[in-house]
């Protein structure tokens, strides 16, 4: 039965996996019609039902969930070690998988990249930029960025960039018409560029620190960004604050286009961190990577 339901299997993991067989077709390169079909065929053969559907979703029933469980990590480590077969290669090669914030994404990432990609052709970078502490193992990431009080346990973390500052910045001519503020409170009396966060929905708090004391502000206002460049462009027209690693402004602040402001009150975030799973079988592409962002600050 083994031979016969392999493929079948990994069909019902791809459905299992997106919870979607739009998706889980197109992550096969199949249509929809036939990976019905064969899930259909994979439950008429075992005599039971796998999946619950319904108009808007797709969910495992008892035997399906227990299939997931027993052989979906079996398949991943034949993946895994498949792809470790690469290091038989005279180059690294292969595809890597990796989420990341946009600043990381920006500042971090890219600039290792750059660097590394020439050397070595036949490796390819993924890089998906999500605000949201997405779960690699789940969505099937090699590894994912996160500063480092957010890092699980049980990942293996590399640090791949220096403490870091975030700043309150706004344009001489936003202060024109609005006083500077003297402390974090002060700030909802102000036009703020804001950002909202995809796990909670709500606006983020914007973060400070000063002798010990932590204080978060829930500031307001009329543009809700999640880009880092269209923050930056909208402060830089005058429409409000924004809150911004400083790195990201430093030119702006050195040119006089921005004004600085709560400096006493930005104290630094942890370095980005690079974490994947302890269990996971590095392959000679993802070992390169890992060494090319790696901090030696």
């Amino acid at each position: 039965m083994l031979g016969k339901n392999t493929n079948d299997l990994m069909a019902f993991l791809a459905v299992a996996r997106e919870r979607s067989f739009t998706r889980a077709a197109a992550q096969l390169g199949v249509s929809q019609s036939a990976l019905s079909h064969t899930i259909r065929g994979l439950e008429e053969r075992l005599g039971l039902r796998l999946l619950t559907r319904t108009t808007r979703s797709v969910a495992t029933t008892e035997a399906g969930e227990r299939l997931v469980r027993t052989v979906g990590p079996k398949f991943e480590q034949i993946d895994s070690e498949l792809s470790a077969l690469t290091e038989l290669r005279e180059k690294p090669a292969g595809t890597i998988r990796i989420t990341a914030g946009e600043h990381a994404a920006l500042a971090v990432l890219w600039p290792a990249l750059t660097r590394l990609l020439p050397r070595y052709p036949d490796i390819k970078v993924e890089l998906t930029i999500d605000y949201g502490l997405t779960d690699i193992v789940a969505e099937r990431y090699d590894a994912g960025v996160r500063l480092g009080e957010q890092v699980a346990k049980d990942m293996i973390a590399v640090r791949i960039g220096p403490d870091f500052c975030m700043t309150v910045v706004g344009s001489p001519a936003y202060f024109e018409r609005k006083p500077k503020p003297k402390q974090p409170q002060d700030l909802t009396a102000h036009d703020c560029i804001t950002v909202r966060l995809p796990t909670s929905g709500g606006i983020y708090a914007w973060e400070f620190e000063k002798r010990g004391r932590e204080v978060k502000v829930r500031v307001d206002g009329q543009l809700v960004f999640n880009s880092i460049p269209l923050r930056l462009s909208a402060v830089l027209a005058g429409h409000g604050l924004a809150y911004l690693p400083e790195d990201q402004v430093k030119r702006h602040l050195a040119d006089g286009r921005l004004i600085r402001v709560l400096d006493d009150w930005c104290a630094p975030f942890s370095g980005y961190h690079l974490y994947y799973p302890s269990r996971r079988q590095p392959t000679p592409a993802f070992a390169v990577l890992v060494e090319a962002l790696r901090y030696r600050g």
